[in-house]
């Protein structure tokens, strides 16, 4: 069963302002419940029945991790123990909808350069397939020499003549294969380390986890949820491995009785720049952690927005350009030996 951000941001937003209101929580469940899609609604129902029966509403939405995160039940268990429910429904809601707001900003900023290099994947393979082939005998018919460049193409048609199905069929296996080895931790987790590495996209995805991270500790901590569970629900909310293999080890430290800041000084841990360690420390050091976070969660959004215009900007020439030479060595390659063949002729 799978229910959308949108959803789950609507249920916060309106649970929110509806027992700001005074409305008990069971009768505003129940009138949202009317309002959901099919999915939620059977979820509702179940959850109003637990709370009918004296469940409180964390443990109610915790019985289905799937739809309610860790993130979300622990704000709404420090809400019903502080007595301010309505308040971190609101911070809940509010925090969704930024962390909506920035994967769609991450993915925006890869959808140009994704489609752009799967069209010419698609192309390349159209032409390599259905149209190399069929110029080998118009090229073997020219009793002229022919170029370099022709040369290269001919060598390619009839490798995709005669090899062209099992090149096919060793794609599918190699994407096949991919698939089933990122399923392991230690591939997975090397894949995350280098996606990291490639230039803006790499920062791009950096700063996205930076943001994401920043913003649910600075939360969760603002909700009253103790350091060392903030730290584990944060880590169970990050997407990329390297930073959540991090968290845990700096918990560990923190365990010992070191501080944030410590703790990210005193291990290998270059995913959490110099930036973010200062502002832990000026954070820790004021009494204002909570609040440092969640501004440098604002710092990494606008800085994502930067690189993705700069992404677009960047790449656009250099696919571009890029396409523009395959398609003029094709064209040379195919229209040279037929400018010798008419000079022959001619001669």
């Amino acid at each position: 069963m799978s229910v959308s951000v949108t959803e789950k941001l609507f249920l916060a937003k309106h649970l929110s302002i509806m027992i700001k209101a005074g409305v008990p929580v069971d009768q505003a469940l129940e009138t949202i419940t009317d309002q959901s899609t099919p999915e939620l609604k059977k979820v509702l129902k179940k959850v109003n029945l637990d709370i009918d029966n004296g469940l409180s509403l964390a443990k109610s939405v915790a019985k289905y991790p799937k739809i309610f995160d860790g993130f979300f039940v622990s704000l709404v268990d420090a809400g019903e123990q502080s007595g301010n429910l309505e308040e971190n429904l609101g911070f809940l809601a509010d925090q969704t909808r930024k962390d909506y707001a920035l994967k769609q900003k991450v993915q925006g900023a890869m959808l140009y350069p994704g489609l752009v290099m799967g069209a010419t994947l698609v192309m390349g393979s159209g032409i390599s397939w259905f149209v190399l082939p069929k110029l080998i005998d118009l090229f073997t018919s020219f009793e002229v020499a022919l170029p370099m460049s022709t040369r290269v193409l001919m060598w390619l048609a009839f490798f995709m003549r005669d090899y062209g199905g099992y090149v096919f069929l060793g794609m599918i296996l190699l994407v096949f294969l991919l698939i089933l080895l990122f399923k392991w931790r230690p591939v997975k987790k090397f894949g995350h380390k280098m996606s990291l590495h490639i230039p803006v996209m790499g920062k791009i995805a950096m700063d996205g986890q930076l943001a994401r991270f920043s913003r649910n500790l600075g939360t969760l901590l603002k909700s009253g949820i103790p350091m060392l569970s903030a730290l584990e629900i944060t880590g169970n909310t990050l997407s990329n491995l390297v930073f959540v293999d991090d968290l845990k080890k700096i918990r560990e430290k923190i365990k010992t009785g070191k501080s944030i800041y410590e703790s990210m000084e005193s291990g290998n841990y270059p995913e959490f720049d110099q930036l973010t360690r200062r502002m832990v420390e000026v954070g820790e050091k004021s009494g204002n952690l909570e609040e440092m976070l969640i501004y440098l969660s604002d710092f990494y959004d606008d800085d994502i927005d930067t690189l993705s215009k700069s992404l677009t900007t960047l790449l656009e020439p250099i696919l571009l350009i890029s396409i523009g030479l395959v398609v003029g060595f094709v064209a040379i390659a195919i229209i040279s030996p037929i400018y010798s063949l008419i000079g022959g002729i001619r001669g």
